[in-house]
């Protein structure tokens, strides 16, 4: 999660669209919230008193709102996709940037595949947690709470009954969150390595046909792919049997609902309206509380991303500026008794591939490295 907020100052340019677009899903909300309620008032009220006047009014009522929720839906779902899009277009342009001033020892130890799989796959599992998981994370919980309560209010006896029907999918989102977390690093982590091998192989296709080697590559990869395929099969495994349970309990309460609630209309407790309302409602409760361990199975995988994304920008460069950030005046530079020598290599003098290099450049007088690369080189091994 910390890896997540980190990546909160990328919003701030998009912060005005994103509290429209929020301003939009409350709304939106309320008219999903408000039609049963006005179902509701149709068949006590017109329907049950034969006034057709009644009707015609709170139906129009009705057909407006719900017009008005789809214009909500499509301007909620246009402003956060360009917000979105271009706080991706920032993280990857920054994570460019910082590749390109990382050292060579740092790009000898990672395999371009698991960069490239970072920079494309883990940033657009961000973006789709911006731009639908949190937005709809937000929205369910405040549905589930809020129709929870009405219903409540409704008929209590039966609202005890959803409330009792949350609680084991709540608990079984929490049991799944830890395998899972785990499983979606695996996948992302081998991802990475799949697509390193594959780069590998057609970057160095001539010299595998060369020597023969079109077995061996295969081999390798179908590894690589098959314990990739092993890692998802696991994810689906474990998601298969939450949504399993996500799809029982659901229907299990609504019998239990329908069962209850007509013997309250026969006996008097309840009025006609007032259960097609709760049912209504209670069924607009199995999309949210079923996307909840959707959401929070996405918002572990983000979670992941932006942990492996945390990694390339918290890599520091071995060559850093000094203590002094003065530009010098007089323009020359010395280079007194300097070395270099390669991150892997050995210890001992052999190791160095320059030494004992002094030197002093002054404005206006030519470098004893003009001429080609390889001239220059040379010079400098003299």
């Amino acid at each position: 999660m910390t890896s997540l907020l980190r990546l909160a100052p990328y919003v701030k340019p998009y912060r005005a669209r994103w509290i429209t677009m929020m301003v939009f899903g409350l709304a939106s909300l309320a008219a999903t919230i408000v039609i049963p309620l006005m179902t509701k008032a149709v068949i006590d009220g017109p329907v049950t008193h034969h006034d057709q006047r009644g009707l015609w009014v709170l139906g129009i009522a009705a057909l407006a709102i719900g017009i008005a929720e789809a214009v909500l839906w499509f301007g909620r779902r246009w402003l956060v996709a360009r917000a979105t899009m271009g706080i991706e277009r920032d993280i990857r342009k920054e994570m460019y940037a910082r590749l390109q001033i990382l050292p060579m020892s740092f790009h000898s130890q990672w395999q371009s595949g698991q960069l490239l799989s970072r920079i494309m796959n883990d940033l657009s599992m961000i973006r789709r947690l911006l731009s639908f998981g949190i937005v709809m994370l937000v929205l369910n919980t405040l549905q589930i709470i809020v129709v929870t309560i009405i219903l409540l209010l409704l008929y209590w006896p039966l609202g005890v009954v959803v409330v009792i029907s949350i609680v084991p999918i709540a608990a079984t989102v929490l049991h799944n969150q830890r395998k899972f977390t785990k499983l979606s690093r695996m996948a992302q982590d081998q991802t990475g390595v799949v697509a390193t091998t594959v780069e590998e192989s057609a970057l160095g296709l001539r010299v595998i046909k060369s020597f023969g080697r079109e077995d061996y590559v295969y081999e390798r990869f179908d590894e690589k792919a098959t314990e990739l395929f092993d890692i998802q099969v696991r994810k689906v495994r474990l998601q298969a049997s939450f949504w399993t349970l996500l799809e029982v309990i659901p229907n299990i309460t609504l019998i239990v609902v329908l069962g209850l609630g007509a013997a309250a209309t026969g006996s008097g407790r309840i009025t006609l309206g007032t259960l097609v309302a709760f049912i209504t409602m209670m069924l607009s409760l199995v999309w949210p509380i079923a996307a909840m361990g959707f959401l929070l199975s996405m918002t572990q995988e983000a979670m992941t991303a932006a942990d492996r994304v945390a990694e390339i920008f918290d890599s520091e460069p071995d060559i850093t500026d000094g203590p002094v950030n003065d530009v010098s005046r007089g323009g020359s530079l010395r280079l007194v008794d300097v070395g270099f020598k390669f991150p892997d290599a050995q210890d001992g003098d052999e190791a160095w591939t320059l030494r004992h290099v002094n030197l002093d450049l002054a404005p206006g007088r030519p470098s004893p490295w003009s001429g080609p690369p390889a001239l220059a080189s040379r010079s400098s091994l003299g």
